[in-house]
């Protein structure tokens, strides 16, 4: 299956008309929940050859269909990632401002890890593995920050600070783990503590779906 009708749908997805912007939350709900499934798929028929605890996500990459598995997960929560962007500046966040900027950077640092997968296990890092790595590194910096940004202009989203606050200090240990002091003692559950981050920063961005439902004029200028 190739990536391309993904990418697509991507594309069609982010380009929401401005007066259907009230069904943003909604539609990036949807497109948060499909992400997840092919990741459930994955964690079925790789049951054997990728451990949930001790490999990472990106590791089913090499299971029977990970690639446009994952393709299609990572796209589409880039996608909807994109759609609550759309959303919260449609509500008058500033376009340039720091939140937005660092959704953007997320959602792209997701499509780059997509086109460029990682290594497997024991092999030297390749250019794509390198890519990889830093695509993550981006994606496991901004999007806890972008989330603590926004729960400060947003005065009722305290469960998207509480949530950013937890996904930034886990991320942090995750990305830690791969300095290069530190990669020869990488834990055995760093799989399993990768799921619980990941577990995070979804329901962080749930969080932010339910802030762009309330009334703008909860917004700080």
């Amino acid at each position: 299956m190739s990536s391309v009708p993904v990418v697509s749908m991507l594309a069609v997805v982010t380009l929401i008309p401005r007066k259907d912007l009230a069904t943003a939350p909604a539609l990036a709900g949807a497109g948060l929940v499909l992400s997840l499934l092919p990741i459930a798929v994955l964690h079925l028929v790789a049951a054997g050859a990728v451990s949930p605890v001790r490999d990472v996500i990106s590791d089913y990459v090499f299971a029977p269909g990970g690639v446009a598995l994952l393709a299609f997960s990572s796209l589409g929560l880039a996608g909807a990632s994109l759609v609550l962007r759309s959303g919260l500046v449609a509500r008058g966040l500033p376009k340039r401002g720091p939140e937005a900027v660092l959704l953007t950077l997320w959602a792209a640092g997701l499509v780059v890890a997509t086109f460029f997968p990682t290594d497997p296990t024991g092999i030297p890092t390749s250019f794509s593995g390198a890519v990889h790595r830093y695509a993550g590194l981006a994606m496991f910096v901004c999007l806890p920050l972008a989330g603590w940004l926004l729960g400060r202009r947003y005065p009722a989203a305290t469960a998207v600070r509480h949530l950013s606050a937890a996904s930034g200090a886990a991320s942090f240990a995750f990305l830690l783990a791969h300095a290069p002091l530190l990669e020869q003692s990488v834990p055995a559950f760093l799989g399993l503590f990768e799921r619980v981050l990941f577990a995070l920063l979804y329901a962080q961005l749930f969080a932010i779906a339910l802030v762009l439902r309330r009334e703008p004029a909860e917004v700080i200028p």
